[in-house]
């Protein structure tokens, strides 16, 4: 597990970006996770485009739109840690992707499984093994957060927050 640097008052800088809501979905399997994430993003300075850098360790890249439209490869860069948006909306949008997480994770950050369950942990900079995103303290937002896995398996969901709906999936 890799040490966080240590970041001093005079360091900071504000993001560019902030986050309004994330809307989170997970699809919990045995041997990957697959999480939706659908943010909406609005620039600190409207008018003003520049790269949107977006914290991802040991997640695969399934899909990314920006308001609906997929990207192309050439409008974004992805590496090991992180994934950029080159030229965002200068004005707000939404950031649609979707990531594989693998169960292998044995740091217990992120989404990792113990005991036979399912857990998170995403301070201070775990949730970043979950989707891709500005994994930094001063990026609030409101959540919601779906999740989704076999009732033989797992019979109790638990998410932090307010229950809105619950229920079993049918399947075909």
């Amino acid at each position: 597990m890799e040490v966080p640097k240590e970041i001093f008052l005079k360091d900071y800088k504000l993001p560019d970006y902030y986050f309004d809501t994330v809307d989170l979905s997970f699809s919990l399997g045995e041997e990957t996770t697959i999480v939706c994430a659908k943010i909406s993003v609005v620039p600190r300075v409207d008018g003003v485009a520049a790269p949107l850098v977006l914290d991802g360790i040991d997640l695969k890249l399934i899909s990314i739109k920006i308001s609906g439209n997929e990207l192309e490869e050439g409008y974004y860069h992805l590496d090991a840690r992180h994934l950029i948006l080159k030229a965002p909306p200068s004005g707000s949008f939404i950031l649609e992707t979707i990531t594989e997480v693998l169960q292998k994770n044995s740091s217990f950050e992120g989404l990792y499984k113990s005991s036979g369950n399912f857990c998170t942990q995403c301070e201070a900079e775990g949730f970043r093994k979950i989707t891709y995103f500005q994994d930094r303290p001063d990026i609030m937002a409101k959540y919601t957060c779906h999740i989704e896995a076999d009732k033989s398996l797992y019979p109790v969901l638990l998410s932090n927050g307010n229950l809105i709906e619950q229920g079993d999936l049918e399947i075909d």
